[in-house]
């Protein structure tokens, strides 16, 4: 079942997710300081007012892929580890130290697709309330259909966030 084994559930916004954004990529910063651009806040979790999983996206954003693995080692110090692109190229998954509040942590190269696509989703679902909210409510539908399937979960979004994508 992947890096998410527990149900799906989806829970409505939640403004501490702002909040836990800015402690998680402050503490981030402070370890791999020159060599990260920026850190995005991504994912539902980045959208006010979008009902997601009550987990937080981020993509920490390198300069170069030169500077991947001092930032895999820096990550580790953190408690991070390194679980390898699970099948997304261009796209790093670090899996959260334990005890921490649950997130999820992506490294990316500036420039990378998976970047791009990561933002151009998450700002168009800010821009608009209606397409937000439609968003929302195929959330909560496949959440309901598919309780214990993250992966039909997923296979369920992708073709709406396609859409979108493909329309900005």
């Amino acid at each position: 079942m992947g890096r998410d084994a527990d149900p799906v559930a989806i829970c409505d916004y939640n403004p501490a997710w702002a909040n836990q954004f800015a402690d998680l990529s402050a503490r981030i910063v402070a370890s791999l300081q020159s060599i990260v651009l920026r850190i995005e806040h991504v994912g539902s979790t980045a959208v006010p007012g979008l009902a997601a999983k009550p987990i937080v996206d981020m993509d920490v954003v390198l300069p170069s892929s030169v500077d991947l693995p001092r930032a895999i080692r820096l990550l580790a110090d953190l408690g991070y580890v390194h679980e390898g692109d699970l099948g997304v190229s261009g796209r790093e998954a670090f899996r959260c130290p334990s005890g921490e509040a649950r997130h999820h942590l992506y490294v990316l190269i500036e420039g990378a697709a998976e970047l791009r696509r990561h933002i151009a989703f998450r700002d168009a679902l800010r821009a608009d309330a209606v397409l937000r909210d439609e968003y929302a409510q195929l959330r909560r539908l496949l959440a309901a259909q598919y309780p214990g399937d993250r992966e039909a979960y997923t296979q369920g979004k992708s073709t709406f966030i396609e859409s979108v994508i493909r329309a900005i």
